[in-house]
């Protein structure tokens, strides 16, 4: 009931509010499994890609904001699945496989996941390589890769600010990317770089980022 609630009627009021250019809608496939592999700007980027998606798409998301206490704990996780999160356990070393696993699931049955190849935010606005996650998730499940381009949601809620600005933000769906080519090949450490550059590439024509080479790290990690 929530999932509808944040789908029927929140997605109309922020779009009204809002108001984001949305380019390409089109591209995305009304059927079958869809991978949308997205570059990452803000916080909100999640809750932009939901109410620019005309099917519902679900995210990965921190199991320990599902495990809250009392009514602001269920709140809390509602709104999160209605929004499209699935609960992942994160910390530990099956950390990674848990995500991929989760996320397979989800294309298994025919449905939409949404993916930041960056592994992070960028905090610095230029695009960065892209981990070979997506393609592993493309080659062993044949959805379709459909590369996502967010504008100006960085601006939405600035470091300091608790409540989303007002901004001109925009959203780009690329035409969808078909690596049915590969089938059976989705162990191969070359093929998996070769497809998630290929995802990057097609992002960064819709972005027009500058691209970097290099894994963005995060605020915490030290120099590798």
């Amino acid at each position: 009931m929530i999932a509808q609630l944040v789908r029927f009627v929140l997605g109309p009021l922020a779009r009204a509010l809002y108001r984001p250019e949305v380019h390409g809608v089109e591209n995305v496939p009304l059927s079958g499994p869809v991978l949308l592999a997205a570059n990452h700007r803000a916080a909100l980027d999640t809750g932009v890609i939901t109410f620019a998606t005309p099917r519902q798409v679900k995210f990965l998301g921190k199991a320990e904001y599902f495990t809250g206490k009392g009514l602001k704990g269920k709140l809390l996780a509602g709104f999160l699945g209605g929004l499209g999160y699935v609960p992942v356990e994160r910390g530990n070393a099956q950390a990674g496989l848990a995500a991929l696993e989760a996320a397979r699931k989800v294309l298994d049955a025919g449905g939409v996941f949404a993916i930041y190849p960056e592994g992070t935010r960028s905090l610095d606005g230029r695009l960065h390589r892209g981990h070979t996650g997506v393609a592993a998730l493309a080659l062993a499940t044949g959805a379709k890769v459909v590369p996502v381009a967010l504008t100006g949601t960085e601006n939405l809620q600035p470091n300091g600010a608790k409540i989303p600005r007002l901004a001109k933000i925009g959203i780009t769906f690329g035409k969808p990317l078909d690596f049915s080519r590969y089938e059976g090949q989705d162990y191969s450490p070359a093929i998996r770089r070769s497809v998630t550059d290929e995802v990057m590439y097609a992002i960064l024509e819709l972005s027009g980022q500058e691209y970097v080479d290099t894994y963005h790290k995060r605020p915490n990690e030290g120099a590798a």
